[in-house]
């Protein structure tokens, strides 16, 4: 091979996009060099930013700061039982470093635990599905069904970015890109585990497994449909959790 032909079959971030275009002339890439590191930390710095500009949107300010409030009116109805004006004073100052303290984790948690939360799924996705393959006698590559994870999560980009789209437009973070819209805000739904970026994220794995010859095309697709399930339920369990957080 020459040095053109290594250049042009070497993967790279720029053929991330062929994962909206032609996903199948990515993964055959994938299948003859399996590098995934810059395009992880592209995604994962993408994320980020999205993170970022979420923030900076004020939207969850102003959902804590709207908690903040209904606790102060709280604190002043039920004043009667602090007897003492100091006292009064105390609990609402301390009421208000609550909140102040909530809102920084808040943001830490969209820009910090977000990438964080990506990066741990993917190795976890990539870790069963190498325990699949070696469960079929073939020889699983770690860095090749990495690489899979990673090009595929491109799709999860953009739900991220359509999200904070529509929390700018509609002005609530209430937001989602699952059937969970149809339900009423705040309360936990089992239309949380119905979102059409997960889905296609999962096909695409499944097909990457495909193209790669990591597993054959019934075990790929028994396999990342039953991966998917698992999937839906976490997301319809994290969905009450919320709820029962919040109570």
């Amino acid at each position: 091979m020459n040095g053109s032909e290594s250049q042009a079959t070497t993967l790279g971030v720029r053929h991330a996009l062929l994962v909206y275009s032609s996903p199948s002339a990515l993964f055959r890439r994938i299948e003859d060099t399996g590098a995934y590191g810059w395009a992880l930390v592209v995604l994962l710095g993408l994320v980020t930013l999205v993170g970022y500009v979420q923030v900076q949107t004020g939207l969850l300010d102003r959902l804590v700061d709207e908690g903040t409030n209904n606790r102060l009116r709280q604190i002043e109805d039920n004043r009667a039982n602090l007897v003492e004006r100091g006292q009064l004073r105390e609990t609402m100052e301390n009421a208000r470093k609550q909140g102040e303290f909530f809102k920084t984790i808040k943001r830490l948690q969209v820009i910090v635990l977000s990438p964080v939360k990506m990066l741990a799924e993917y190795l976890l996705i990539a870790a069963s599905l190498y325990a699949v393959v070696a469960l079929t006698g073939r020889k699983p590559e770690y860095h090749t069904l990495m690489s899979i994870c990673v090009y595929s999560g491109f799709i999860e980009l953009i739900a991220y970015i359509l999200r904070v789209c529509m929390m700018m437009y509609y002005g609530t973070i209430n937001i989602d890109t699952s059937l969970a819209l149809l339900a009423d805000p705040g309360q936990g739904t089992v239309l949380a585990a119905f979102d059409p970026f997960l889905m296609w994220f999962w096909i695409l794995v499944a097909m990457g497994l495909i193209v790669t010859q990591q597993l054959s095309r019934r075990m790929a697709i028994v396999s990342c449909s039953m991966l998917c399930i698992v999937t839906m339920g976490l997301r319809v369990g994290l969905s009450f959790a919320a709820v029962l957080g919040q109570a």
